[in-house]
């Protein structure tokens, strides 16, 4: 198909502006990344930009070599993966009911979850639930408070919806209960949707941390993610050697930019792999309402 002029600009206007989005997001990551591979002197004298400039790998071994780091990371990952599984369990548990016409008290129920999309009970009465429950201080308070977001649910739903009722009504003729009919045809049929959630609530565990600020104290490090350690630093030196920071005054912005690194590329890694599934999930997922 031959394309007129007006439509080939169209299609190199949308280019252009695609390409400038992905330079602005880019952009501050490569910067980053290029801040953590240069010298502390450059960066004292502000000669960084897109291009490692003395190139010198200190931060990096400054922050393999501590433990709070790599435990930090190991310890996130291990959140990210037992989270996210708690979350798509959750979330197919409360999707799948919805989707039988027969459910009494459907629109009742589909109108209390909905309404917890707009209406949330807030920081402190969340703090305060949290205290009564006994999850203070306790790395549970990291995954279960967050592991079912109603957006979430909706997604997987109306994927659902979008498999053949026949399918299910054949089963159930076979004599398979709900949870069978779950198990066996809708989780294997719905595998775009599943690695699409997977993605978002795997991001937003890597990338949380005013949950850990909030419910995790000081005195039980040990529990704090990555994001929280990033946070610290960020805001503070702590952990940069006193005699490293005379010797080398820059050292400390070097270490910054290599833990957010550090921070960014495994949940960055992931992407890829779940990239052809995720823009089926979510396609698919918004063909139905």
């Amino acid at each position: 198909m031959i394309k007129s002029r007006s439509q080939r600009i169209g299609d190199l206007v949308v280019a252009f502006f695609c390409l400038l989005l992905i330079l602005v997001c880019l952009l501050p990551l490569v910067n980053i990344l290029v801040r953590s591979l240069s010298s502390p002197e450059a960066l004292i004298k502000n000669k960084v930009w897109l291009w490692p400039v003395g190139l010198n790998l200190t931060a990096y071994t400054a922050v393999l070599s501590d433990s709070r780091y790599t435990w930090s990371l190991l310890w996130t990952a291990m959140m990210t993966v037992l989270g996210t599984v708690i979350s798509l369990v959750m979330t197919s548990l409360c999707a799948y009911p919805l989707i039988y016409p027969n459910l009494k008290g459907k629109k009742v129920i589909n109108a209390f979850i909905i309404l917890t999309m707009y209406f949330s009970a807030g920081t402190i009465p969340t703090y305060l639930l949290i205290k009564d429950l006994g999850l203070l201080n306790n790395p549970l308070a990291l995954v279960l408070p967050y592991c079912l977001s109603v957006f979430n649910m909706i997604i997987m739903r109306s994927f659902f919806y979008g498999i053949p009722e026949s399918l299910r009504e054949s089963a159930e003729i076979d004599g398979a209960g709900p949870i069978r009919v779950l198990v066996n045809i809708y989780l294997p049929l719905s595998t775009p949707v599943i690695a699409t959630l997977a993605l978002f609530y795997a991001v937003g565990r890597w990338n949380g941390y005013s949950d850990a600020l909030m419910f995790i104290s000081s005195k039980f490090r040990q529990y704090w993610p990555i994001q929280l350690l990033l946070y610290q630093i960020m805001n503070s030196s702590q952990g940069i050697d006193a005699t490293q920071m005379e010797s080398m005054p820059g050292l400390a912005d070097t270490i910054k930019a290599a833990t957010v690194m550090f921070a960014t590329i495994p949940i960055l890694c992931v992407y890829p792999w779940l990239q052809k599934y995720f823009i089926a999930g979510v396609t698919l997922g918004a063909e139905k309402g």
